[in-house]
């Protein structure tokens, strides 16, 4: 039998998702503008699939002006028109007014703390580092991801409840849920602080 290169969730056919799983997926990230948009793409994912979200990634970056919050927060009626107008990305009013709001909340956690460090206390700043064999056996969601949705939520968050926010740990390398015969699984985390 050949060995398991990849995480079976990352097919080769797919050549977008493969790039994203070999470059982004679980790679431990620390930058607060990349935090916060990846916090705002796994809303924009709620009920629908990532692979949607991952196509439509350049165009949301774009209509929402690379995710600067402080840009964000200014939107007019007129830009969330177009927003709403845009094809290129997910015309959902609640989640357009949400990233609108959780912009203002991700500044104002700024003014305390770096989103950075506010986001990475929840796992003591540390990745948590699983040993799954097949993807299918990971959790939803953890201890972790429902005490970070609480408190993005206690200070004005939206679209981010605790499977949301999971989905989000793993993508951002706070937890390391790479399958444990890809290669990644121990790449990445070689490449935490």
């Amino acid at each position: 039998m050949a060995k398991k290169l990849h995480c079976l969730w990352a097919p080769e056919e797919d050549p977008i998702y493969r790039q994203y799983h070999d470059e982004d997926w679980g790679v431990p990230e620390y930058d607060d503008r990349a935090l916060f948009e990846k916090l705002m793409l796994d809303g924009f994912q709620a009920g629908l699939s990532w692979r949607t979200i991952l196509y439509k990634r350049d165009n949301f970056r774009k209509a929402f002006d690379g995710f600067k919050p402080e840009k964000i927060v200014r939107y007019s009626p007129k830009k969330i028109d177009r927003l709403m107008s845009d094809a290129g990305i997910i015309r959902s009013k609640s989640k357009i007014d949400a990233t609108i709001g959780n912009a203002k909340a991700f500044l104002r956690i700024m003014e305390e703390e770096s989103f950075s460090d506010f986001l990475w206390d929840f796992v003591d700043g540390r990745p948590i580092v699983n040993r799954l064999n097949d993807y299918k056996d990971g959790p939803v969601k953890s201890l972790h991801s429902e005490a970070m949705s609480k408190e993005l939520k206690s200070r004005g968050f939206k679209f981010c409840g605790p499977v949301i926010v999971y989905a989000f740990m793993q993508a951002v390398g706070m937890i390391n849920d790479h399958e444990v015969g890809c290669p990644r699984h121990k790449a990445v985390q070689k490449l935490a602080r």
